[in-house]
């Protein structure tokens, strides 16, 4: 197998409990055979080594909440995650998901995955697609309860009947038993808004006989947080499974400051249960246009419009303007579409960001005409912005966030830390430079200060360059 010495790097393992210091890391096939402080010494002096002085090489990261679905089948050379250093991304999230649903033209917001895609009845299918257009990322997929829904509950404005849940649940039962990770939601959207807590239990207990993870966009993240919080809770303490908050966040300014409080909440349940969230580090959300979230108060981007593809960049008030009508008119001309919505407050981003259950994820939309730019830039801003500039997290802490935290909460054992026999996704960064340039202006600027990337101890990337797509889809071990 080929071996590569990874000489004098600053070693950040990923655990966030050991300093970095040093050393050596010897690659080998897909794997960690060896790290130490004098291995350069200890090995023949033919064997082909980098030199990785000032550098800090640290796990391959984990994009804990991606929309990419699509993405590893379309765009497999994945450049929006390889240049910011993700080497795994978790499809499925907010219960959306391509999979198990077959339709040429979803609703919002499954149309956040681009409509043409929704041909895979199963997650093997799915998964044979993906090995097929070979992605240069490593994937591991929820299956989306509004997926669900939209296969097999006929009226979406209510609650599933008995029969309706028994084949969803047969669904994700089969799913799960092919390799898919668990299950998401995302009653907060209409299709799934009408669903009762039996609904969700039955699919959550579901998850839990196969050992998956049930990841949770939450009915309210504004008036009502804490109540969906509990919600949410509830249903995997009942169901005896871990949950993860996506997003976590106190949208809209009458919100701001209640991260004291959510944060609280979460911590009292997590001693009761698994439990853990993801962030990403901006103060604007994105996701479908809503004429509920056209406020007059907060500031909108439009990311996308079938109707006025056009118009992909500009602030909803001066569409408005234009046009002479209100917001929430503008959005229904606009219809389909997406947007960006400044609803966070830098306190409470700081403060969730910073918590020790924490972990990183971009909710990056890699299908919008003019995207958020957490798509290019979310990982690299941890470390650049909250790291290096603020002080608020230490590289270590930082590097634990985007790999280590993340495997510990969806169960890969061998991934997100650096150790002998480990899988050999690498992340090689120079820490004075590593940092986002994607802004609301120019949301696909690829980040700077990343060195080299390997995925399966392939060279994937190399200062810019795309390499090797060597990207697997992961099943639960």
């Amino acid at each position: 197998m080929p071996e590569l010495l990874l000489h004098q790097a600053l070693i950040v393992d990923g655990s966030g409990a050991t300093p970095a210091w040093r050393g050596d890391l010897l690659l080998r096939g897909d794997r960690i055979a060896a790290l130490g402080t004098e291995l350069h010494r200890e090995l023949d002096a033919s064997l082909p080594r980098r030199d990785c002085t000032g550098m800090v090489l640290a796990p391959g990261f984990i994009d804990a909440h991606s929309h990419d679905d699509a993405a590893l089948i379309t765009t497999p050379e994945m450049r929006p995650k390889l240049s910011q250093g993700v080497c795994t991304v978790v499809t499925g999230n907010c219960g959306i998901s391509l999979l198990p649903l077959l339709s040429s033209e979803p609703p919002p917001p499954l149309n956040l995955l681009a409509r043409e895609q929704f041909r895979y009845p199963s997650f093997t299918a799915w998964r044979a697609a993906v090995q097929a257009a070979q992605p240069a990322v490593n994937a591991l997929a929820l299956v989306g309860h509004t997926a669900l829904r939209l296969r097999c509950v006929s009226e979406l404005g209510r609650a599933a009947t008995a029969a309706e849940r028994a084949t969803m649940c047969a669904l994700l039962d089969q799913a799960l038993a092919e390799g898919a990770m668990g299950l998401s939601s995302g009653t907060f959207y209409a299709p799934a808004a009408a669903a009762d807590a039996t609904e969700l239990l039955a699919l959550a207990r579901v998850a839990a006989r196969h050992g998956g993870v049930y990841a949770v966009h939450l009915r309210d993240e504004m008036a009502g947080v804490m109540a969906a919080i509990q919600e949410a809770a509830d249903c995997a303490h009942k169901a005896g499974l871990p949950l993860v908050i996506s997003h976590h966040k106190c949208a809209g300014r009458k919100q701001w400051g209640h991260s004291l409080q959510t944060l609280a909440l979460i911590e009292r349940l997590a001693e009761r249960q698994a439990l853990g969230l993801d962030v990403y580090p901006y103060l604007a959300g994105s996701t479908v246009l809503r004429e509920d979230l056209a406020d007059g108060l907060t500031p909108i981007r439009l990311t996308w419009s079938e109707a006025h593809p056009e118009l992909a960049g500009r602030w909803l008030q001066d569409i408005a303007s234009d046009w002479a009508c209100s917001e929430p008119e503008a959005v229904a001309r606009l219809q389909p579409g997406g947007a960006c919505y400044f609803q966070m407050q830098e306190e409470d981003v700081s403060r969730i960001l910073a918590h020790p259950l924490t972990m990183i994820g971009s909710d990056g939309l890699p299908h919008d005409r003019f995207p958020h730019p957490r798509l290019w830039g979310a990982f690299p801003r941890v470390w650049a912005h909250y790291g290096r500039e603020r002080g608020l997290l230490s590289l270590e802490q930082a590097v634990h966030k985007m790999s280590g935290l993340t495997a510990q909460r969806f169960g890969l054992k061998d991934r997100g830390v650096l150790r002998a026999g480990a899988a050999a996704d690498l992340v090689l960064f120079d820490p004075e430079r590593f940092t986002d340039r994607a802004d609301y202006a120019q949301p696909t600027l690829p980040a700077i200060g990343l060195e080299a990337v390997w995925v399966n101890g392939q060279a994937a990337w190399e200062r810019g360059r795309p390499l090797a797509r060597a990207g697997r889809v992961l099943s639960r071990e």
